[in-house]
């Protein structure tokens, strides 16, 4: 298999994770699953601090936007000296949090967005069947300067390789990552609750297909 050597604090700038509108130039390039990297054996582990770690979302309509976060799970890299070998991230999407919103109306998107309203389980994510989300980082390039990161985004059991870019500071043995805004078109991942992209006939009552993302990590050596 293909080994993919990483810049150490670009992979940490992964992220899982999920707006904007369409033709934003931060939109993520989406494209078929990639091999992903490897390491050897001789590598170093840095393990992302979940208490420190969020991914921030945003989502939009004709009638305005949502905000709110969901929480990464666990997630490991592995590093030798300064380059990163590989690395993977799960989110755990039981977490999704409204932050725009508050009382009925909270819970009650809250509810909607995860799948726990009867007969509206498959609107959106369907955490009861798919708690989980991951990314398995496949690559990173360099475009007009900035740090582009690669990997295998896998929701609701689609895999999608995409592609946005980061930011990483480094403290010691600490890892600070942060993503640029950036989107992604939920229906590739067949996320399709009113998208006029799937759907005829919604007038102004559908909401926006990509969602704006932007993921904040802390990462430290095992």
């Amino acid at each position: 298999m293909k080994r993919i050597f990483l810049n150490a604090f670009v992979i940490a700038g992964l992220g899982l994770a999920i707006t904007g509108c369409k033709n934003n130039n931060n939109e993520a390039e989406v494209s078929e699953a990639k091999e992903t990297a490897t390491a050897e054996v001789e590598t170093a582990e840095f393990t992302v601090d979940t208490a420190a770690s969020v991914i921030k979302w945003e989502g939009s309509k004709p009638t305005g936007t949502h905000t709110g976060t969901i929480q990464v799970a666990e997630g490991s890299f592995k590093a030798n000296d300064s380059i990163i070998e590989s690395g993977s991230f799960v989110i755990d999407m039981t977490t999704i949090n409204v932050t725009d919103l508050e009382g009925d109306e909270k819970n009650n998107l809250e509810a909607h967005l995860k799948g726990t309203v009867e007969g509206k389980e498959g609107d959106f994510f369907n955490v009861t069947e798919f708690p989980k989300a991951t990314f398995e980082v496949t690559g990173i390039t360099e475009k007009e300067g900035q740090a582009m990161l690669q990997g295998n985004l896998t929701l609701k059991e689609q895999t999608k390789n995409i592609e946005f870019p980061v930011t990483i500071s480094r403290d010691g043995e600490t890892i600070q990552i942060s993503s640029q805004e950036f989107s992604i078109d939920r229906t590739k991942w067949n996320v399709n609750y009113g998208s006029k992209s799937v759907f005829d006939g919604l007038g102004d009552k559908f909401i926006n297909d990509d969602v704006q993302l932007k993921i904040n990590l802390k990462a430290k050596k095992a």
